[in-house]
């Protein structure tokens, strides 16, 4: 039988979901996805994402891919697909693939940011995609140890507990913190050809520590080299964080 494989560009609002993959308690965005595709082709069907995004974590450009057991003109699946999404989740692009494509194995890079209110009191239209971080916080050691995170590195002191992962070195081609004033916001900027388990928020709970004076730059670069690992983290709360684009 012939199948046609489709890849599909989705955002969300992570908010009210366990994460991107499929779990039995709590609801997910693949699990939604394949809902509305089984309701379309009238059988079941697995989505492969490029990235497991966690509990309350966002996405502006997850990308993801399937195998239809016949063709459907891509043009018109985004319409089909959002009548019966829930309305956080937008699926805003669909084009075939090559047989060979695979949503994650086949990504060069990824881009997230993270979102920080520096607002004295938490704006209250920002609260579900930042993290409330007012007080004293020093833009230029933040910057400084950006610098120390990028290039290739073993980041296994970067890596949560509980990933089956076994080769840990990674290569951030940007780690950027960029300020916008006129919003009382900063964003941290991580871009990179992959990321360990709860990397990029266990990145930025070192990065908050260098700013609040509590860790000094170099700590970064002694964390990597597995001489300080308590220089690592906390994990940042999830709502910062948001899969901007996988680039293929």
């Amino acid at each position: 039988m012939n199948m046609f494989r489709i890849r599909l560009g989705i955002s969300y609002d992570g908010t009210g979901y366990g994460g991107f993959q499929i779990q039995d308690n709590a609801p997910t965005i693949q699990g939604e996805l394949e809902k509305a595709l089984a309701v379309i082709y009238k059988q079941p069907l697995r989505i492969t994402g490029a990235g497991r995004t966690d509990a309350g974590v966002h996405a502006l450009g997850q990308a993801a891919h399937y195998d239809a057991p016949f063709e459907i003109p891509s043009s018109r699946l985004p319409a089909a697909l959002n009548a019966l999404l829930p309305e956080d989740i937008v699926v805003f692009k669909a084009e075939p693939a090559a047989p060979d494509f695979h949503a994650r194995f086949s990504a060069l890079r990824k881009i997230y940011s993270y979102t920080l209110d520096r607002a004295a009191y938490p704006q209250v239209m920002r609260r579900r995609y930042s993290c409330h971080l007012p007080g004293p916080f020093n833009q230029d050691a933040v910057r400084e140890a950006c610098r120390l995170l990028e290039g290739t590195h073993d980041f296994r002191a970067f890596q949560a507990t509980g990933s089956p992962v076994q080769y840990t070195e990674r290569t951030l081609y940007r780690v950027e913190l960029v300020e916008l004033a006129g919003e009382k916001l900063l964003r941290l900027i991580f871009e990179g050809d992959g990321f360990l388990y709860k990397m990029v928020r266990l990145m930025v709970g070192s990065l908050l520590r260098v700013g609040q004076g509590k860790l000094e730059p170099a700590a970064v670069s002694s964390a990597l080299e597995g001489r300080r690992p308590g220089a690592v983290g906390p994990t940042a709360p999830p709502q910062g964080l948001c899969l901007e684009k996988v680039i293929y």
